[in-house]
C-alpha cells in the first residue's frame, strides 16, 4: 500500500493529526539530503558557450602518425549557431589556407544518452563523416570515435578545454594502437570574436 493510501486511512479511522504528521515528516526526505544525489545534469546547453563568431589560431602536423614535428600554423574563422530547439548547433568554418577550405560542424544532442554525436564534413569532399560521441564532465568535452587514415579506420578523440567567456581549447587526436597511445595532431585555439 502506497504512503497517501495509508495517510488517508489513518485519518479517516481517527489517528491523531500530530502522529500523522510526525511520521509523514520523518519519512520525507530532507533537502540535504536530496541535494547529496542531484539529478544528472541534461546536457542539451553543453556546447551554448560556443555560440557566436571566433577567430581560430590552428596548428595542424604536417603528417599524422608518422613521427612529425612540423606543424602548420594558419588562422580561420568560425561561426556557430544552435539549430533544432536547442538540440544541436552547427558551425561554419572558413579559411584561406591551403587553397581555402570551407568546413561544417553539426552537432546534435541525444537526451535519452545524455551524448553528443559531432559530425564533420568539408567542401573538399563533402562527405559528412562518422561522428565523435561523448559530453562534458568537469568542464571538459570528450568526443570519440573512427576517422579514415591511409586506407584504415582508426580511433579518433576530440576534446574542448580551457573554456572561458571569450577563449576556447580544442584538440584532436589519433591513435595507431585501438587507443592504447595517442598523438595529438591538431590544435585549435579559438578567440572570440563577437
Amino acid at each position: 500500500m502506497d504512503r497517501q493510501r495509508r495517510t488517508i486511512l489513518q485519518l479517516s479511522a481517527g489517528a491523531p493529526i500530530a502522529a500523522l504528521a510526525s511520521r509523514l515528516h520523518a519519512a520525507a526526505p530532507s533537502p540535504a539530503a536530496a541535494d547529496a544525489n542531484p539529478a544528472p545534469s541534461d546536457g542539451r546547453h553543453d556546447f551554448d558557450f560556443y555560440f557566436g563568431r571566433w577567430q581560430v589560431h590552428n596548428r595542424r602536423l604536417a603528417k599524422r602518425l608518422a613521427g612529425s614535428n612540423d606543424w602548420i600554423e594558419f588562422d580561420a574563422t568560425d561561426e556557430c549557431r544552435p539549430v533544432l530547439g536547442g538540440m544541436g548547433s552547427v558551425d561554419r568554418y572558413l579559411t584561406d589556407w591551403n587553397g581555402g577550405i570551407e568546413g561544417f560542424a553539426l552537432r546534435l544532442y541525444r537526451p535519452q544518452t545524455r551524448q553528443w554525436l559531432v559530425y564533420w564534413a568539408s567542401d573538399r569532399d563533402g562527405v559528412l563523416e562518422a561522428p565523435l560521441t561523448g559530453g562534458f564532465q568537469g568542464g571538459v568535452g570528450v568526443f570519440e570515435g573512427l576517422e579514415a587514415h591511409d586506407g584504415a579506420m582508426l580511433p579518433s578523440r576530440a576534446t574542448w578545454s580551457r573554456i572561458q567567456a571569450d577563449s576556447v581549447h580544442w584538440e584532436q587526436a589519433l591513435s595507431p594502437d585501438g587507443g592504447r597511445s595517442w598523438e595529438t595532431n591538431w590544435v585549435m585555439r579559438m578567440t572570440r570574436i563577437a
